[in-house]
C-alpha cells in the first residue's frame, strides 16, 4: 500500500489485515499499518505518563526502543498533543524527542495524532516520521485520525480489563479479610458486609441486605451510650476510629464485642465500616475483673481476725452439730445456721465450704447488718456506670465473685425486704440482673445463711419473707450456746490461752482452779466471743506463769456475779441491765476502744442488734 493512493476503507482493511495476526501485539500492528499507510520509515505508539512525557506501547522501524523507556516530547509535539490536535510537518522538523535513544535519529518530517480517553481528553499519542521529507496527502490526517481512535480504544480496553481485574483482586481480598467490613447507610441498613463479618455477627448471606447493625447492640445503657456516641460520630461527618461496642450474634444471641472503625463517604449518605472480634479479650479482661474483685476480698478475708482457726469441742450437743455438717457439706444444699451472737455460725459456714465439692472455688461472705439498708443489693448483685450517683464504674457483686462457690449471707435477717425479693429469685432461678443493667446473669452457687433472730417469728411479725425463710430453711443447723457446752470451756480456755499468749508475749503454764470454776459457771451471754475476748484481756493482765482471773473481770460493775442470773431475773433481763450499764459507762458511744461493744467483748453490729431487739435506746437528755 502506498501513501498516496490510500483512503478510509483501504486504511481499515489495512488496519485489520495489520493488526489481526501482527506479531508482537496490537499496538506494533497500528505502529507498521500507520507506517506504510502514510509512507514513513518509523512509526510508534505511546501512552502518557505526564503531559510531555510518554510510555511506548509498540513500534515499528524503531529496534532499539524498550517498553520501559520514557520519551520526553519537545515543541510543537507535546503542545498539539496536550490541546488533542493533530500535527503533520512534512519537512524542516526539529528533534520532536529529547531522550537519547530517538533524539539521536535523523528526522525530516513528522505527523502524529492524539489518542482519545474516555472523557476526551488525550492519553496517549499516534506517531510517524522519516529521515526525508512528504508528499502532501490531504487524506493523510484522516488515517491517522482513524488509526488513533482505534488505538484509544484498545487503550481503554485494555485500562478497563485491568481495573476489572484489579477490582476482582481487591473483591477477593475483601471477601476473604480476616477484619469484617460492612457497607452500611447512616441509618445502619447493611447493604454488603464480607464474610469475616458473617462470621463475627453470626448473619446469613440472604440477611446481609436490610440488616439493621444498631439493631443488634443490647439494651443495656453502657451499650447504648457506646453506640450512640459512635454514630452521633458519624451523622457529623467524623471518622470513629477504634470504638469498642457489644453486639448480640444474629443466630444464637451469644455477647460478642467489636473494636469498630467507620468513615462516611464522600456524598453523605453511606459509611465503609471495618471492625474485628475482640470478645475472646473483652471475655479475658472481665475474667481478670471478677479475678482481681476475687483477690481483693480473699486478701482482705486473710488480714481479718476470725473468730475461730478451728473448731474445738467435744460435747455432745456440738459433735450433734458436727454430724449435721458432715452430711450436709457434700450436697449443694442451702443452709440456715441459728444460734445467739458469738457461737460460731461463720465457723460452721467455713466448715460446711471446705468440706464440700467446691471447696477449690472462693467463699464470699457479706453481713447484710454491717451495710447501709441502700448499698446491700450492689454489694450482693454488683452495679452498671451510672446506676445512681457515685457508681462511677460498673461493679461486680458478691453473687458474681461466688461464681462455683459458696456465699455466706450473715446476719441474713436483717435484709431488706426489697432485696429479699430479689435473693429469691436466685435462689429459685440461679439468676439475677445488676442494679442499673438489664443483661441476665446466670449464676451457680451454694447459698449459707445465718442469724442469731427468731425467723419464724420474724415471718409472723411481716419482717421477713415467708417464701424466702422456707427457701433458706432447707437444712436447718442450729448452734448451742457455751452455756450449754459446759465440757468444752476447758479446751477452749486452753486453745484461747495458747493462741493469744504468744500474742501478747506472756508465758502461762496453766490456768488457776478457781478461775476455771468460775469460767465453767458463768453463763456466757456473749458465748465464745466473750470468752476468747476474755482470755486474751486477762492475759494483757496477767504477772504470772498461772492465769488467774478475778471475779470483777468477767462484766462491768453492778453486773450480775458469774453463774446463773441473779435470783428472780431471766437471762434477757440480764443481758439488758449489763448492756444498758456499759453504754451508761460508755456515755453511749458504741465502737471504738471505750465503747460499750469493747466492754462487752461484742461486735459493734452484734451489740446494735441486741439493743434493738432489748428495746435499749437513750433516753432524751
Amino acid at each position: 500500500m502506498s501513501g498516496a493512493s490510500v483512503d478510509e476503507l483501504t486504511a481499515l482493511h489495512a488496519l485489520a489485515d495489520s493488526t489481526s495476526n501482527m506479531e508482537g501485539g496490537f499496538f506494533s500492528g497500528v505502529a507498521r499499518c500507520l507506517a506504510d499507510a502514510v509512507g514513513a520509515k518509523h512509526a510508534l505508539v505511546a501512552e502518557l505518563t505526564a503531559p510531555r512525557c510518554a510510555r511506548p506501547l509498540g513500534w515499528w522501524g524503531l529496534d532499539a526502543l524498550a517498553p520501559d523507556l520514557e520519551l520526553k516530547l519537545r515543541e510543537p509535539l507535546a503542545e498539539s498533543i496536550a490541546r488533542g490536535d493533530s500535527l503533520e510537518q512534512l519537512s524542516g522538523v526539529e528533534a520532536p524527542f529529547a531522550d537519547a535513544v530517538l533524539g539521536a535519529l535523523a528526522v525530516e518530517s513528522l505527523v502524529a495524532a492524539p489518542l482519545p480517553g474516555a472523557a476526551g481528553q488525550p492519553v496517549g499519542l499516534l506517531c510517524a516520521f522519516d529521515a526525508k521529507a512528504m508528499a502532501p496527502d490531504p487524506r493523510r490526517l484522516l488515517v491517522l485520525r482513524i488509526l488513533g481512535e482505534r488505538a484509544g480504544a484498545e487503550l481503554a480496553r485494555l485500562k478497563a480489563e485491568t481495573a476489572l481485574s484489579e477490582a476482582q483482586i481487591y473483591r477477593d481480598l475483601y471477601d476473604e479479610a480476616p477484619i469484617a467490613y460492612v457497607h452500611e447507610d447512616l441509618q445502619s441498613r447493611f447493604i454488603s458486609a464480607n464474610r469475616a463479618a458473617l462470621r463475627i455477627l453470626g448473619l446469613k448471606p440472604e440477611q446481609v441486605v436490610g440488616n439493621v447493625g444498631i439493631s443488634m447492640v443490647p439494651q443495656t445503657p453502657d451499650a447504648q451510650r457506646r453506640v450512640q456516641e459512635a454514630f452521633d460520630s458519624i451523622g457529623r461527618g467524623t471518622d470513629t476510629s477504634g470504638v469498642i461496642l457489644e453486639l448480640r450474634r444474629k443466630d444464637d444471641g451469644r455477647p460478642v464485642w467489636i473494636q469498630w472503625w467507620s468513615k462516611p463517604e464522600s456524598n453523605g449518605k453511606y459509611t465503609r465500616t471495618m471492625f474485628v472480634d475482640i470478645t475472646e479479650r473483652v471475655l479475658m479482661e472481665q475474667e481478670q475483673v471478677r479475678l482481681r474483685a476475687q483477690n481483693v476480698y480473699l486478701q482482705e478475708e486473710i488480714k481479718s481476725v476470725h473468730n475461730f482457726e478451728e473448731i474445738v469441742g467435744r460435747s455432745r450437743s456440738l459433735l450433734s452439730v458436727l454430724e449435721k455438717v458432715a452430711r450436709v457439706a457434700k450436697t449443694d444444699a442451702t443452709v440456715l445456721i441459728t444460734g445467739e451472737t458469738g457461737t460460731g455460725k461463720e465457723l460452721i459456714a467455713r466448715a460446711i465450704h471446705s468440706t464440700s465439692r467446691r471447696v477449690d472455688k472462693p467463699l464470699i461472705k457479706l453481713n447484710c447488718a454491717a451495710l447501709p439498708t441502700g448499698l446491700v443489693e450492689s454489694e450482693l448483685f454488683g452495679h452498671e456506670k451510672g446506676a445512681f450517683s457515685g457508681a462511677l464504674q460498673r461493679r461486680v457483686g458478691r453473687f458474681e465473685l461466688a461464681h462455683g462457690g459458696t456465699i455466706f449471707l450473715d446476719e441474713i435477717g436483717e435484709m431488706p425486704a426489697d432485696v429479699q425479693v430479689k435473693l429469691l429469685r436466685v435462689l429459685q432461678e440461679k439468676e439475677f440482673e445488676r442494679v442499673g443493667g438489664r443483661e441476665t446473669i446466670k449464676v451457680d452457687v451454694r447459698v449459707l445463711a445465718a442469724t442469731n433472730r427468731d425467723l419464724r417469728l420474724a415471718v409472723r411479725n411481716g419482717q421477713f419473707r415467708e417464701d424466702l425463710f422456707y427457701r433458706l430453711n432447707v437444712f436447718p443447723v442450729e448452734l448451742p450456746p457455751l452455756r450449754e457446752r459446759a465440757d468444752d470451756i476447758p479446751l477452749l480456755v486452753s486453745f484461747f490461752v495458747g493462741k493469744y499468749a504468744v500474742l501478747v508475749d506472756r508465758q502461762v503454764d496453766s490456768v488457776e482452779a478457781e478461775t476455771m470454776k468460775r469460767l465453767v459457771k458463768y453463763q456466757w451471754p456473749g458465748n465464745i466471743r466473750e470468752l476468747q475476748n476474755l482470755i486474751e484481756r486477762a492475759l494483757i493482765l496477767s504477772t504470772s506463769p498461772q492465769l488467774h482471773i478475778e471475779p470483777e473481770i468477767f462484766a462491768p460493775a453492778g453486773s450480775p456475779p458469774p453463774g446463773a442470773p441473779a435470783a428472780g431475773k431471766d437471762l434477757e433481763t440480764v443481758q439488758r441491765e449489763r448492756i444498758f450499764e456499759a453504754l451508761d459507762d460508755a456515755n453511749w458511744v458504741i465502737e471504738g476502744d471505750r465503747g460499750a461493744a469493747r466492754q462487752l467483748g461484742l461486735h459493734p453490729n452484734t451489740l446494735r442488734s441486741r439493743m434493738k431487739k432489748l428495746g435499749l435506746k437513750r433516753s432524751s437528755p
